[in-house]
């Protein structure tokens, strides 16, 4: 099959083995994308004339055919083909004929694989703040309904002072409120359009950008057409260290709860239908999916590190490092989104075993409390009251930890969650969500109706 680049040789086998790598594999994720990117493309090119009213009628039929296939099971990509761009153009040809071969004009691969990894990227990034804001609202909703659940706080591993279930799944729920808020920045960075900067320095055709950016849903262009090029490893390390942050939180919220669970603590019981068990072990339940969690926030700061190092220091223009910027990318944004569908589905179906919980305390964690009260009841200078306590943690009572969590009242503290706020917050962001979703099936329907 004919490369874009074909003139009058043939690449050796062993090297287009080598420079084609995996694309052909990981492209077939991008053949939505590259058919929405092609159908925008051909309806500029009709708007300013190189095409034709009936070759842009006919281009658009193949690439409805093609599209048709695709998700049918019918089309595929071939080692041979390079990469999504070549097969879906060689398609358009077998089915359009000359006009097929007119729609690579005033575009490169280069701006062409822009395109299609921001629309790509964009949709997955929609999918992450959906599956983000279920996650939230299920860490809320677990800790209204355990809010007056006491367990014993720690630091440095050890006892230190009354905490509560509430508390604990409150501090996540904000943990990825800020989360969302760095994907929010890396949605914005992305949802640029930068067709028609070709191979980075734009096309000796009068084009219409603003046309395409608004067909395709972008919230603009991406001005400067150097830039465009230059930007690509730059929005994928932003969306990949949004999506590692995360990742992170997740990974420490997946700690905890393996943590809690143990039988030596039991304050929490993982569903068993979430559990794979031991081959050797018949008592065994493990909390597989929790630990995958761990492994895999650490493949998604891999894949952040890998991006930066590909990208750093090349000299302006496209470069074909850029290529093994793609798979990691595409890994990342995957993981991210199953990571928070599998830990919303986790604590959904979490028990609170809440007499173990109880049951933990011992005199010696109220030990802050009662030389903090005597700071402020009895007039004690704080470091007298702590020495006291301090050399004294024999002669301590063992107080209600229900009570002593419901009377910490400032804000944030146990007895003061302010749920509500962080409620109505990840309400607003699910309505935002939302309605970004409907507004880009709307583009998205117009284009491939047109």
């Amino acid at each position: 099959m004919a490369k874009l680049w074909a003139k009058d040789y043939d690449l050796d086998a062993t090297m287009e083995a080598y420079t084609v790598g995996r694309d052909y594999v990981l492209d077939m994720d991008l053949v939505e994308p590259d058919i929405i990117g092609n159908l925008a493309h051909t309806a500029m090119l009709q708007r300013i004339g190189v095409l034709s009213l009936d070759e842009h009628e006919t281009a658009s039929k193949a690439l409805m055919e093609i599209l048709r296939d695709y998700r049918e099971g019918r089309f595929c990509i071939s080692r041979c083909d390079e990469d999504v761009h070549t097969a879906i153009e060689t398609a358009v040809i077998e089915k359009a004929g000359a006009v097929g071969k007119k729609i690579h004009t005033a575009r490169s691969r280069n701006d062409q694989v822009i395109v299609d990894t921001r629309l790509y990227t964009r949709e997955r990034l929609l999918e992450i703040r959906h599956a983000q804001v279920e996650m939230i609202q299920a860490l809320l909703d677990f800790a209204e309904e355990h809010k007056e659940v006491p367990y014993p706080g720690r630091t440095h591993m050890q006892i230190a002072m009354p905490s509560s279930m509430g508390l604990w799944a409150g501090a996540f729920a904000e943990a990825l409120l800020d989360d969302y808020s760095i994907l929010e920045a890396a949605y914005t960075l992305n949802n640029q359009n930068p067709l028609g900067s070709a191979a980075s320095y734009g096309v000796a055709v009068p084009i219409d950008r603003e046309y395409t950016t608004m067909l395709l849903g972008f919230a603009k262009p991406v001005n400067n057409v150097l830039y465009a090029n230059n930007s690509r490893g730059k929005f994928e390390q932003t969306v990949i260290f949004a999506c590692s942050q995360i990742m992170l939180d997740l990974a420490k919220l997946a700690t905890d709860t393996i943590f809690f669970a143990m039988p030596e603590f039991a304050y929490l019981t993982l569903p068993d239908e979430y559990c794979p068990g031991s081959s050797i072990m018949p008592q065994k339940k493990n909390p597989g999916p929790l630990e995958l969690t761990r492994a895999r926030a650490s493949t998604v700061m891999a894949d952040l590190f890998h991006v930066m190092s590909i990208t750093k220091g090349l000299i302006s223009g496209y470069n074909r490092d850029f290529q093994d910027t793609k798979e990691p990318l595409m890994r990342s944004l995957g993981t991210t989104r199953d990571a928070l569908v599998v830990m919303g589905m986790i604590f959904g179906a979490l028990k609170v075993n809440r007499e173990a919980c109880i049951s933990a305390f011992k005199p010696e964690v109220f030990a802050a409390d009662v030389a903090l009260r005597m700071a402020a009841d009895e007039g004690v200078p704080f470091r007298d009251a702590y020495k006291k306590v301090g050399l004294n943690l024999e002669s301590l009572e063992r107080q209600d930890p229900v009570e002593n969590i419901k009377s910490k009242t400032h804000l944030g503290a146990p007895g003061n969650l302010g749920l509500d706020k962080a409620r109505a917050l990840a309400e607003g962001l699910a309505a935002a969500t939302q309605e970004e979703i409907e507004r880009l099936d709307i583009v998205k329907g117009k284009l491939l109706s047109s």
